[in-house]
């Protein structure tokens, strides 16, 4: 592993006589958490680069002097640019002790915070914009993906934050969205070029009731604006005008069906793009979960009681399956890119959801074990198409 001070990255220090700011000092973390990016990243380009604040018994790092120090940062948009670079950032060191403490840093990013419409999995509000990140049981896998691709409306960043760490696993993936699109093109160029002219169509299913523990029910998917002793009806456009705030017309559609219980079940389809480009550089990325959908799919064949259930359907854009070896080829390509974020408590991980993937290996121990919370939020574009059609473009959604 190249030692980070050997790639002459600078300490984050501020042109500022004022003594409650500090600076963040870049480290080197081990081979298995960090790693130099490939094409198209620019040389020695490190994922995740960690930040860790210096301090001296004269001046302790208190969270207001974090937080300061981040929004003078921001003033010039360092943080931005730097996800922008290396997908991922790490923060460690931080004296941040509590959900209330977590929002605040995150917050101080200048960010928009972000509501999930159609969430698939239980995030309980603990503190402004922050949840759990995912209540799945232990012993499952959430293989690499980037946050929501199975909707049109997704966050740019994501914030992590551990608040407890398992002694042996529980490890979070970091991957290059960037490098995953290069290594497909030069690998599998045929799959790469179907996605550009299809896209995909993602079928997803909601029920009334939660499909696997740490699931959402139909009601916290897009119910927001659903009260006790609305009738079904009721319900149902309440539903239908949530949807309408994807704005993507004709990429986006439902049907009402009845599943084995009798229950009212959503199935919502859309077109949409796994190849964007990165804002401001237009570089393409491939924003995806097919791999976990992949992965997921090989679990559940096998029986193994370690995978995810599949909520979401995935197709080419034109509604024919999509051939597993090219979703075998991408598991593939996303081990050999990956590290897995050995966490220590009170660790901060941010990403760039457009361009940097995430995950959660399994662990030993109790569920208790792992508390790891997150915040989402919104950039000021979204992601820009690669290829023709109305489906190639997300947009942000509609207020209500």
């Amino acid at each position: 592993m190249t030692a980070v001070n050997s790639l002459n990255i600078p300490s984050l220090r501020l042109d500022d006589d004022n003594p409650s700011l500090i600076t963040f000092e870049p480290f080197t973390l081990p081979a298995t958490n960090q790693r130099i990016l490939g094409a198209p990243h620019p040389p020695n380009t490190t994922i995740p680069l960690a930040l860790r604040p210096s301090s001296s018994p004269e001046a302790p790092v208190t969270l207001e002097s974090a937080i300061s120090t981040i929004k003078h940062l921001q003033r010039t948009k360092t943080l931005t640019t730097l996800l922008s670079r290396h997908g991922t950032l790490l923060f460690r060191n931080l004296p941040i002790h509590s959900a209330s403490d977590f929002s605040a840093f995150a917050h101080a990013f200048g960010y928009t915070p972000h509501e999930i419409i159609g969430i698939v999995v239980d995030r309980p509000l603990l503190a402004p914009n922050v949840a759990p990140a995912n209540e799945a049981p232990h012993h499952v896998r959430i293989y690499n993906h980037n946050e929501s691709p199975q909707v049109p409306h997704a966050p740019e960043y994501i914030f992590f934050w551990a608040k407890k760490a398992p002694e042996i696993g529980g490890e979070t993936p970091i991957s290059s969205s960037l490098e995953l699109f290069r290594r497909a093109q030069v690998e599998i160029p045929e799959f790469v070029d179907l996605l550009a002219k299809k896209g995909i169509l993602s079928k997803v299913t909601y029920k009334v009731g939660r499909q696997y523990v740490g699931g959402s029910t139909l009601r916290e998917a897009f119910g927001k604006e659903i009260v006790d002793g609305d009738d079904e009806e009721t319900q149902k456009r309440k539903i239908e005008k949530q949807i309408a705030r994807y704005g993507r017309g004709e990429y986006t559609t439902f049907e009402w069906t009845v599943d084995e219980d009798g229950k009212e079940t959503l199935i919502l389809t859309h077109r949409l793009p796994v190849i964007r480009t990165q804002p401001g550089t237009n570089i393409p990325t491939l924003f995806t979960g097919l791999a976990a959908y992949y992965k997921n799919k090989l679990d559940a064949e096998k029986r193994t009681g370690a995978g995810r259930k599949n909520i979401a359907v995935q197709l080419f854009g034109d509604g024919t399956p999509i051939p597993e070896e090219y979703l075998e080829v991408l598991a593939r390509i996303t081990d050999e890119i990956r590290v897995l974020h050995k966490w220590q408590e009170g660790d901060v991980l941010v990403y760039d959801n457009i361009i940097a993937q995430h995950g959660r290996e399994p662990w030993e121990g109790e569920q208790s074990d792992r508390v790891v919370l997150a915040s989402l939020f919104d950039g000021e574009q979204v992601p820009g198409a690669y290829g023709f059609g109305g489906w190639a473009q997300v947009v942000q959604a509609l207020e209500g």
